[in-house]
């Protein structure tokens, strides 16, 4: 976001917004132990979708015929049957990425 030509009021504001996130899991009577989120999409919050958008708008797919789909914090890739052999190639593309953008 800190790229984006947003006012420097707004982007304090999402700044604050997003800083001392925490997440814990819940499951069968269990609690994890509390760890600190540090990535910008925060599951379920109201900004999560467009902050998702603005996250993986410089994620493109390496091959022209193949494609990226998302949706609120979801991201599908496609590719077609011709362009089968590429698929490797893509994943990896999408986990450098991943890694490079701390998801």
């Amino acid at each position: 976001m800190a790229e984006l030509d947003l006012p420097a009021t707004v982007y304090n504001w999402l700044v604050a917004f997003f800083a001392g996130h925490a997440h814990r899991t819940v499951y069968n009577g269990e609690v994890s132990s509390t760890r600190s989120i540090s990535a910008s999409i925060i599951q379920g919050a109201s900004l999560g979708p467009a902050s998702y958008a603005v996250t993986v708008a410089d994620l493109k797919p390496i091959h022209a015929r193949n494609s990226l789909i998302k949706y609120a914090d979801d991201t599908y890739l496609v590719v077609p049957a011709e362009c089968a052999d590429s698929r490797a190639a893509e994943l990896d593309n999408i986990a450098a990425w991943a890694a490079k953008n701390n998801l």
